[in-house]
């Protein structure tokens, strides 16, 4: 391996460390020994909800890949079978994410952990159809990842009377540890399975479903129940139309859809996007030790929001704002790269080009915003929807999403990769200037607050009747 990989990883380490060992008073948050002890317990679950995540999907994207291969499925069923997996999200993960308002958020984490592991055990099997049923599966749990665990923990938080700035607190930390240290930790167990241990691609799945089990455990003894709306005899009809009135009649609350739609679109799509990019004429590329950089790198950025979200006198609306841009700006290397250091298509193989070492450095930069984007984007969450609805109108927020991601792999081959990466940076553009006018309109009251809503939906019922 090359040593501008260790230097880039080393670099990240050392500015990491000294970040976190040189926080004076000012970029801490005193809080009680009670919240210390909520954090914690939370933390803990969390971890262990994207270990399971980490070794299930983003790093063992590869093995999966070459899984569904072993089992003698071409490019194409293998593409049907990831457009399932956000297809799936959007359809019936919005629907078994909305229920969690109503039938409670602790009920739908343990259906996450339930659904998730059923997805894992899908994964021995080289049935066709029973892959495409696992990945129906991981999508549904995607939706319940991305909704009710936040939504649990912003009503259990507020419900034992804990101040709205110690929120930030738990967000920071539960990037930093559940998308940036574990996820690298994460990353070499799997690894350490499948190369080192010679267990196959399937063991990396195995070891996310004793994990999942064991949060499982932990949600279902320390875990209270809360819930959204309390409304009895509320349909699921009727709660989507709440939260799309909700969403229609504030600005603030479609706002921050579209910048969270445009932003994890362009992450997703970079996903797909990064190993294509770094390895253009099938260059030699380290992509577990890529992977566990831009983690570090992702630990980074949630060091430094943890830093600002820790400063009364700071607005995350505000700093978002050049967040995005500099994401834009990363994004853009690739293009600039193309045509300033053009790659030779003659030469095959052999180790990073230049041009690769300048993305490297970009996509890390890019990484950096998503660390600060996580818990950034988790506290305007928090401060904006409305708690009655917030598992439904964060589910909402994915479909767009879920749109995309579909768009971006059933066309990847479609598009030259630069085209994407420019999609990808426009994209990201428009989410600064979308997030400097809800910086401009934040500090306004709401037009109308939940209850006053919902009356105005149940009043429109007869009449669709009639």
């Amino acid at each position: 391996m090359e040593i501008f990989y260790y230097m880039v990883f080393g670099g990240l380490a050392a500015v990491v460390a000294a970040l976190e060992l040189s926080k004076s008073n000012k970029d801490r948050v005193n809080t009680s020994s009670a919240f210390n002890s909520f954090k914690n317990n939370y933390l803990l679950v969390y971890s262990l909800m994207m270990v399971s995540s980490t070794a299930g999907d983003w790093l063992q994207g590869p093995y999966v890949y070459y899984l569904y291969s072993t089992y003698g499925f071409g490019k194409g069923e293998i593409g049907q079978l990831f457009i399932a997996g956000f297809g799936s999200s959007m359809l019936f993960g919005t629907i078994v994410g909305s229920l969690a308002d109503k039938q409670g958020r602790k009920r739908a984490c343990v259906t996450y952990c339930i659904t998730y592991i059923l997805s894992c055990i899908t994964k021995h099997s080289p049935q066709y159809k029973i892959l495409m049923v696992g990945r129906i599966l991981g999508g549904i749990a995607t939706s319940l990842l991305f909704s009710a665990f936040e939504s649990w923990l912003v009503a259990e938080h507020f419900k034992r009377g804990f101040e709205q700035q110690w929120l930030s607190v738990t967000f920071s930390k539960a990037i930093f540890l559940g998308n940036g240290l574990v996820a690298i930790v994460a990353g070499l167990f799997g690894n350490f399975l499948v190369d080192s241990m010679n267990l196959g691609p399937v063991s990396p799945f195995d070891a996310a479903a004793i994990f999942l089990a064991i949060g499982m455990a932990v949600i279902l003894s320390s875990w209270s129940e809360n819930y959204g709306d309390p409304s009895e005899s509320k349909d699921l009809l009727t709660q989507f139309k709440g939260a799309a009135v909700a969403i229609a009649s504030d600005e603030k609350i479609a706002l921050l859809g579209a910048i969270q739609s445009l932003f994890e679109g362009s992450m997703y799509t970079f996903v797909f996007l990064w190993t294509p990019a770094l390895s253009p004429n099938d260059e030699e590329i380290p992509h577990g030790f890529i992977f566990a950089t831009f983690m570090l790198a992702s630990m980074l950025g949630s060091s430094i929001a943890s830093r600002l979200l820790a400063r009364n006198t700071v607005k995350v609306e505000s700093y978002m704002q050049i967040v995005f841009v500099i994401s834009s700006a990363s994004l853009m290397l690739p293009i600039l790269t193309n045509f300033l250091v053009p790659a030779d298509p003659k030469k095959k193989g052999g180790s990073i080009s230049f041009a690769g070492c300048l993305q490297l450095l970009g996509f890390c930069t890019f990484e950096g915003c998503v660390g600060l984007f996580w818990p950034s984007i988790m506290k305007m969450r928090s401060q904006y929807i409305p708690e009655e609805a917030r598992s439904t109108i964060m589910n909402f927020f994915r479909i767009p999403l879920n749109i995309f991601v579909c768009i971006v792999l059933y066309n990847v081959n479609a598009f030259p990769i630069t085209v994407m990466f420019g999609m990808c940076s426009i994209f990201l553009f428009v989410a600064s200037i979308l997030q400097r006018r809800l910086a401009a309109i934040g500090e306004k009251p709401k037009t109308e607050d939940w209850a006053m809503m919902k009356e105005r939906t149940s009043e429109a019922e007869p009449l669709n009747d009639a």
